[in-house]
């Protein structure tokens, strides 16, 4: 192939010299092209970086066109409405017409294969409520005892997600909705930004390891710079992220391109550089310290309602995490639970596809847990992890979610369209880059309307599931109104997937035989899980007893 290219190459320059030479100038042009594609076809083959291009100068250049085709022509052209990855064509097009108030009904039944197995459905009731008798704005109060300003959130949220990563106008877009449909929107890790309070919009700050905007010069937590911007009116809650769902135990990453001196200025960091975030807190070491730093934040912030976010990895460190709660008798206000299947950040595939429990189980394991160590009224759980639509809430709240966060579907009423570019800052729709070129087609004033009809109409679809199963509020939903299908002639309740552990149940010692070796190595002064050597049947019997 490479010889071929270089005669064929010499030839056509020759030729195409010579007519421009003896019949016409216009011939010049041609030579033009064929001197600047020779010229790269050289190139390509001294250069010793790309083996294709190498053996097959230019042509060998369409592969890589064909890479960066291949997700639109997939997406638009092949996947069907069921098999997009990792969001659906039909959860996007619910999205896309709520926010723009397009018609979101469906015509000619599910496309859905309702005997697969996974199908799921939630029970309706043969006296199901009347939906104009049902609360369309349901609200949640997050603040237990210690809390002394309380706050009425929605029961869907704006989830995690930060300047930089998202752009000024993506954030700004979704406070605005956040102000316009009385809802909240979390920071995500990367700090309190000018975009984040220019709409007036309620605020969840998130407090990630990097501390950014609430940091010393060398990168450890300032408790005056936190409390000064903790107690600004728009922040209503402060949130410690401990891991997320999409690079569980692995830092957050800022690539220097997206690192501009404005996103420097805001996280207290150098400019121009890739910023990792630490996979670890430094300021706290074990589950009593997590208790204590709750403690102090809530003290630092005025008495706002504290929680923290984590991802279900070791069963034992949440249930450590438990037992400081009851020996401090200081609980957080809330816990999110985010799910292993992943979010809007970046990480090593390794870490997005096989790390981190899944939200369902991990929601159904933190409910339980609470509610056996009888814990439960002190705290509310917020369900983050792929929430879509009112049944991905409904499914959240049969396992003991009191809300609900989504990211990707606020990303997708701001003008996202899945071209999977949020890693690159070349996100085409200037939602996911800082390039001020992409960043410009966005517009706030519109885009913000669209993620509070997004917001609207999503939970209005999911009062009127909760009206169709005869029940009037998000609480009253249990896991034997949700069902699974197993096989073709097999289906569950969640209730029978998923068993409930009796209120106060491990308290009196009735720890099911699943979680006893996670309770007897549950340490409150420590984090982390025994090595294989340090099992035995005594150790874990006698830990569990005492």
């Amino acid at each position: 192939m490479r010889r071929t290219f270089l005669v064929i190459s010499i030839i056509a320059l020759v030729v195409s010299f010579l007519l421009a030479w003896y019949i016409s100038k216009n011939w010049y042009v041609v030579f033009g092209a064929l001197f600047l594609l020779s010229c790269m076809g050289y190139y390509d083959m001294l250069q010793t970086r790309h083996t294709i291009r190498r053996i097959y100068p230019i042509f060998g250049r369409l592969r890589y066109v064909m890479e960066e085709l291949r997700p639109k022509i997939y997406q638009y052209f092949i996947e069907s409405d069921i098999d997009g990855r990792p969001i659906n064509r039909i959860d996007r097009s619910t999205v896309y017409q709520r926010a723009k108030l397009d018609n979101d009904t469906m015509p000619f039944g599910t496309q859905l294969d309702v005997y697969a197995p996974g199908y799921e459905w939630i029970c309706h009731s043969i006296a199901p409520k009347s939906f104009k008798t049902l609360d369309h704005n349901p609200r949640v109060i997050f603040g237990n005892k210690d809390c002394s300003q309380p706050y009425s959130g929605s029961i869907l949220n704006i989830s995690a997600m930060s300047y930089g990563s998202l752009s000024a106008n993506a954030v700004e877009a979704m406070n605005g909705g956040a102000k316009i449909g009385n809802f909240a929107h979390n920071t995500g890790e990367g700090g309190l930004s000018d975009f984040h309070l220019k709409q007036g919009g309620d605020i969840i700050w998130q407090i990630g390891t990097g501390y950014f905007g609430c940091r010393d010069e060398q990168g450890n937590f300032s408790p005056s710079l936190f409390s000064e911007k903790a107690r600004i009116p728009n922040v209503k809650m402060i949130e410690i992220k401990i891991s997320q769902g999409a690079k569980p135990g692995h830092g957050g990453i800022l690539p220097a391109a997206k690192n501009t001196p404005e996103i420097a200025r805001i996280r207290h960091i150098q400019p121009g550089t890739t910023v990792e975030s630490p996979p670890y807190h430094t300021a706290f070491s074990s589950p009593k310290e997590l208790i204590y730093f709750i403690k102090q934040l809530r003290e630092l912030s005025g008495g706002k309602p504290v929680g923290f976010k984590l991802c279900i990895g070791h069963k034992s460190e949440f249930i450590a995490i438990c037992k400081a709660m009851i020996s401090q008798d200081t609980y957080p206000d809330f816990i999110t639970v985010d799910g292993g299947e992943g979010g809007t950040g970046a990480a090593p595939q390794e870490f997005s596809n096989y790390v981190g429990a899944p939200l369902l189980d991990g929601l159904a394991f933190v409910d339980d847990i609470l509610r056996g160590l009888n814990i439960r009224q002190h705290i509310k759980i917020i369900a983050s992890g792929k929430i879509m639509t009112g049944f991905h809430m409904a499914r959240a709240a049969a396992l003991g979610a009191d809300a609900c966060n989504c990211a990707r579907a606020m990303m997708l009423a701001v003008g996202c369209i899945q071209a999977l570019q949020c890693n690159t800052n070349r996100c085409p729709t200037g939602v996911a880059t800082q390039d001020p070129k992409l960043t410009r087609g966005l517009v706030v004033e519109d885009k913000k309307l669209r993620v509070a009809n997004y917001h609207k109409y999503t939970v209005k679809t999911f009062v009127e599931m909760m009206g169709a199963a005869g029940l009037s509020h998000m609480q009253d939903i249990t896991r034997s109104h949700v069902y699974r299908r197993i096989s073709l002639t097999s289906m569950f309740t969640f209730e029978e997937i998923y068993p409930s552990i009796p209120p106060g149940a491990l308290v009196k010692g009735a720890i099911p035989e699943k979680h006893q070796h996670d309770f007897a190595y549950a340490d409150e002064d420590h984090w982390g899980w025994p090595s294989i050597g340090s099992w035995s049947e005594e150790a874990t019997r006698d830990k569990t007893t005492a």
